[in-house]
């Protein structure tokens, strides 16, 4: 069975399957360049928790006996990466699987120089091929790709196919899977650094080589962010953590929105609708507008259905037009169940929810969005960023925006979305 782009397979449900083999492949225009598989073991809180987590030429078995990799040429087949499944740790709820040009940086090679590049999901113990995903044709100057997703849902084991390309090779993969890793040149490290701690303006052109890759650079949206205020949330907002989300995000506005601006709520028991920032006056937007603001209710408990009703009625009665909108809802958890119905209700209206978990909260009602039932499209994603200041804007904006293109098709098919 092929997969395309996000979507999402059952892998042991139905099957008899104990052992699962990763296959990857690919072909290179020069001989010299050299591509590296790997798997990364993930934690509930979506990261690394010890060096050996990483299984890659240069730590080839886990230490448990669960997970290899492994050199091959059969049936075109470059690296393999083989999994036992009832060996696994009950600590792995993830792994992420990833390919990697070796010095990309340095010696000029980037994923526009690859082709064919695919991976095969096989049957461990019968050699039976179950899926296969072909990616990469958009690929530009990438150096690295998190090729899929083997994850643990109710039980059993799914499968997500993402094919994101990404800057800084290795070292940027290790940082965002909460890694350090010693680098060897200083011109990739300053790369890297660049990259990661980069201005609006370069922000603004990783955005656009996001919505480039997933065909988005006709698109137009008002982009929206709400904020979780409560108690927990105290140190990230004094930390300025708060303000780099802000500015982060609003470079996907810049890129979206028509008039460049980023509408903004707060929330915790209460909540506000905050003056829209922009370019020009993002500077201290959080100490100005919610720090030093003694009319904003900040730093109590959680509840979101009132500030997400505000949401739906800016954009559905008080500015009513055809222009889909984006929302990107940051919460550390607590979140009450009462959204589902919210959500499940705004099925029916041109908005996409996109939240975001940071910290390390379990976010369970948050996860479960996917399977929600009773909508007409599915209009709502969770991701879970645990230390969201790690992570790299490539990898921030892609993630951002990995189910808006599937929403939009959707949503457009069921006349949600009216014609322009």
């Amino acid at each position: 069975m092929q997969l395309s782009k996000g979507q999402k397979v059952d892998i042991t449900k139905g099957r008899d399957l104990t052992s699962v083999s990763i296959q990857f492949g690919w072909t290179t225009r020069e001989s010299s360049m050299s591509i590296d598989a790997a798997a990364f073991l993930l934690s509930e809180r979506n990261r690394c928790e010890k060096d050996e987590d990483f299984i890659f030429y240069g730590n080839p078995l886990a230490r448990d006996g669960s997970i290899s990799h492994a050199v091959t040429v059969k049936n075109g087949d470059k690296e393999a990466i083989t999994i036992n499944l009832n060996r696994l740790s009950e600590q792995t709820a993830k792994i992420a699987f990833t390919v990697t040009i070796h010095e990309g940086e340095r010696q000029g090679h980037f994923m526009q120089d690859t082709s064919s590049l695919y991976v095969r999901l096989v049957d461990g113990s019968t050699g039976e091929e179950l899926f296969r995903f072909e990616y990469g044709a958009e690929f530009t100057k990438e150096t690295a790709v998190v090729v899929g997703e083997l994850y643990r849902y109710n039980g059993e084991w799914k499968f997500n196919a993402i094919g994101s390309g990404f800057y800084g090779g290795l070292e940027a993969l290790c940082t965002s899977f909460g890694l350090e890793i010693e680098k060897e040149d200083a011109e990739v490290a300053a790369a890297v650094a660049e990259m990661t701690l980069s201005s609006i303006d370069l922000r603004k052109k990783i955005v656009q080589i996001t919505l480039e890759k997933k065909k988005l650079t006709n698109v137009s949206a008002r982009v929206g962010i709400v904020l979780d205020v409560t108690g927990s949330m105290q140190t990230m907002y004094r930390n300025g953590t708060v303000q780099e989300v802000v500015e982060r995000i609003l470079a996907v506005a810049s890129k979206f929105d028509d008039n460049g601006t980023l509408d903004v709520w707060v929330y915790d028991t209460h909540f506000s609708r905050l003056p829209s920032v922009s370019e020009k006056d993002f500077d201290l937007y959080v100490k100005r507008h919610i720090m030093d603001n003694n009319t904003i209710h900040k730093f109590g408990r959680n509840n979101e259905p009132p500030v997400m009703e505000d949401v739906i009625q800016k954009y559905t009665v008080e500015e009513d037009a055809a222009t889909p909108v984006f929302i990107i809802f940051i919460n550390d958890g607590g979140v009450v169940k009462p959204i589902k119905k919210v959500i499940t209700a705004a099925a029916i209206q041109p908005i996409f929810w996109q939240f975001v978990g940071i910290g390390d909260s379990d976010f369970e009602v948050l996860k479960k969005l996917d399977t929600m039932e009773g909508r007409i499209v599915d209009n709502a994603n969770f991701i879970h960023l645990e230390d969201i200041s790690a992570v790299s804007d490539e990898m921030l904006y892609d993630q951002l925006l990995n189910e808006f293109p599937s929403w939009l098709k959707a949503a457009k098919e069921k006349r949600i979305i009216r014609p322009i």
